[in-house]
C-alpha cells in the first residue's frame, strides 16, 4: 500500500518515504483512519483557541497587569495567530499526523523531530493529569461525599475509551464541547457589550472609569504588564490539535486550510474582546476578579448563580481539554513510532484505524501523573510540571524555525502545495522568532517562571542530545558500522 499525502515518515532528504510500516496484525489497516469532517476540524479549531485557561488562569493576569492586561493579551493573541499561521501553511501543504515533529524533521533533521515531538507528548501527559485532577475537584465541590479519585478514573476511563473506538468519536465529542464553549465566550461578550452600553436592565455604562482610574491604564507599571504577558502567552493551548487532526480528516489539505484561516481572527475576537469586556466593567483590583473573572462579570449583570455557571463552562473546558490532549498525545507517539523514534509496539492499528496503544500508553501516562499529583503534589508532580513550563515556547520556536526552512523548498520545489502562506514572509516570521525569544528571556526575571524554564531548558537539552545520537546511529556508513 502506498503512502499518502498524510504520511509521516521522512527520507534522509527530509521528504515522505513511499512505503508505510507495518500496523501488525493480518488485515490490520497501514494507515490512520480518515473519519473527521470538515465540521469537526472546524469546531476542534474554534474550540482549540478557547482553552481552560482563558476561564481559569485570566485572574492572575489581571491582577498582576491591570487594565494593561489588554495589550498583554493583544502582544500574545498576535504572537499565537503567527504561529498558527506558519504552522497551517506548512500543515496544508503536508499534512501528517505528527505536525510540527514531522516539519521540523524535514527542515532540522530527525534530531529536531525527536526533540519536539517527545517534549511535546510530555507536556500533553502532564496537561492530562492537571486537568482530571481541577475537573475533579469541581465535581467534589459539587458532590463532597465523593472521592476526587473516582472522579478522575471515571474521566481518564471515558475519554481514553472514546479514543480507542474511532477517530470519529473524538471528533463528535470535541465537536459539541467546542460548540458550548464558543457559545458560552460568544453570549458572554454580547452581555459584556451591552451591559458597557448600559443596555441592560439593572446595570449602568461605567464609560472608562475602570481603564482610567483605579491607578490607571498601568497601574503596576512595566512589571505588572510583563507578568500578564507571561500569564496570557501560556493561557494559549490546544492550538496544535487542529494540524495533527486534518491528517485523519476526509479532505486533509483543504481542512486544515479553512480551520486554520477561521481560527486566527478569533482568538482576537474571544480572548482580547472578553479581556477588554472584563476590566472595562469591574475594577481590576477587585478580590472577584482575580478568583474568578468571568463568573464576576455574569454577578455584575444579573445573571443568577453564576459562580456555578462558570463552574459548568470551566468543566466542559477541562473535558474537552482532557479529549484533545489524549488525541493529540497518541498521534503524536504513533507518528514518532512510524519515523522509527519510539517504541514499536506503539505502531499497532486497530480495525478502525486507531493507534489503540498509543492511546492506551498517553492515558497510561496520564493516570500515573494524576497518582503523582494526589501522592506527592508539592515535590514530584511540580518537577513535572516544571519540566514542561516552557515547552509550549521550545515547541513554538520549532515551527517558527521549520517555516523559515521549508518555506524556501517549499517555493523552490512544489508551489503548487502553498494553498496557505505566511504573511509577510520571511518578515512576520522572523519577528515571530525573536518575539519567541523575548518572552523566554523575560521568564528569567521571575523566580517561578525562571525555574520552569531551566528544567525545560533541561529536558529539551536531553531529549536533543538523545535524538543526535540516534541519528547519528542510524547514519552511519555499512564500512563504519563494520568497523
Amino acid at each position: 500500500m502506498t503512502r499518502t499525502e498524510t504520511s509521516d515518515a521522512p527520507h534522509s532528504s527530509g521528504e515522505p518515504a513511499p512505503t508505510s510500516r507495518s500496523s501488525g496484525g493480518t488485515g490490520a489497516p497501514r494507515s490512520l483512519a480518515r473519519g473527521l469532517k470538515q465540521r469537526h476540524l472546524s469546531m476542534i479549531a474554534l474550540g482549540g483557541v478557547i482553552g481552560a485557561g482563558l476561564f481559569v488562569g485570566s485572574g492572575e493576569g489581571i491582577a498582576a497587569a491591570g487594565p494593561s492586561i489588554v495589550l498583554a493579551y493583544a502582544a500574545s493573541g498576535a504572537l499565537v495567530m503567527l504561529v498558527m499561521r506558519m504552522l497551517g501553511e506548512m500543515s496544508a501543504a503536508r499534512p501528517a499526523s505528527g505536525s510540527f515533529s514531522v516539519h521540523a524533521e524535514r527542515a532540522l533533521g530527525p534530531w529536531a523531530g525527536f526533540a519536539s515531538g517527545w517534549i511535546y507528548w510530555t507536556l500533553l501527559c502532564v496537561a492530562i493529569a492537571t486537568e482530571a485532577t481541577a475537573a475533579a475537584k469541581i465535581m467534589t465541590g459539587w458532590l463532597p461525599a465523593t472521592e476526587q479519585w473516582m472522579w478522575v478514573a471515571l474521566f481518564m476511563l471515558v475519554f481514553c475509551g472514546t479514543n480507542l473506538a474511532a477517530v470519529r468519536n473524538f471528533g463528535e465529542y470535541e465537536f459539541w464541547f467546542a460548540a458550548l464553549k464558543v457559545l458560552t465566550i460568544s453570549a458572554f461578550l454580547v452581555l459584556g457589550v451591552l451591559a458597557i452600553a448600559g443596555l441592560l436592565p439593572g446595570t449602568e455604562s461605567p464609560g472608562s472609569s475602570h481603564l482610567s482610574g483605579d491607578g490607571g491604564f498601568f497601574p503596576t507599571g512595566a512589571d505588572g504588564l510583563i507578568v500578564g504577558l507571561l500569564a496570557s502567552v501560556f493561557a494559549f493551548g490546544g492550538l496544535e490539535t487542529v494540524t495533527i487532526a486534518a491528517a485523519e480528516s476526509e479532505k486533509p489539505v483543504s481542512g486544515v486550510a479553512k480551520a486554520v484561516r477561521t481560527a486566527v481572527w478569533r482568538i482576537a475576537v474571544f480572548y482580547v474582546g472578553s479581556m477588554l469586556v472584563i476590566v472595562t466593567l469591574m475594577p481590576w483590583n477587585d478580590e472577584s476578579v482575580k478568583t474568578g473573572p468571568y463568573a464576576a462579570v455574569l454577578d455584575y449583570v444579573g445573571i443568577p448563580a453564576a459562580a456555578q455557571v462558570m463552574n459548568v463552562v470551566v468543566l466542559i473546558a477541562l473535558l474537552s481539554a482532557m479529549n484533545a490532549n489524549i488525541y493529540g498525545a497518541s498521534r503524536m507517539s504513533y507518528s514518532l513510532v512510524e519515523r522509527g523514534e519510539g517504541p514499536a509496539f506503539l505502531n499497532r492499528l486497530s480495525s478502525k484505524g486507531v493507534p489503540r496503544y498509543a492511546v492506551i500508553a498517553s492515558s497510561f501516562f496520564g493516570f500515573v501523573a494524576v497518582l503523582l499529583n494526589i501522592l506527592w503534589a508539592d515535590t514530584v508532580f511540580r518537577w513535572l510540571l516544571n519540566m514542561v513550563g516552557a515547552a509550549t515556547l521550545v515547541v513554538w520556536g520549532f515551527i517558527a524555525v521549520s517555516q523559515l526552512i521549508l518555506r524556501h523548498r517549499l517555493e523552490r520545489e512544489a508551489p503548487e502545495k502553498l494553498v496557505v502562506r505566511m504573511w509577510l514572509f520571511p518578515w512576520l516570521t522572523i519577528v515571530a522568532i525573536l518575539g519567541i525569544v523575548a518572552i523566554l528571556l523575560l521568564m528569567l526575571r521571575e523566580g517561578d517562571t525562571r525555574t520552569q524554564l531551566s528544567f525545560t531548558a533541561g529536558l529539551t537539552a536531553v531529549l536533543a542530545l538523545a535524538g543526535y545520537i540516534r541519528q547519528r546511529l542510524h547514519s552511519r556508513t555499512p564500512a563504519e558500522e563494520s568497523a
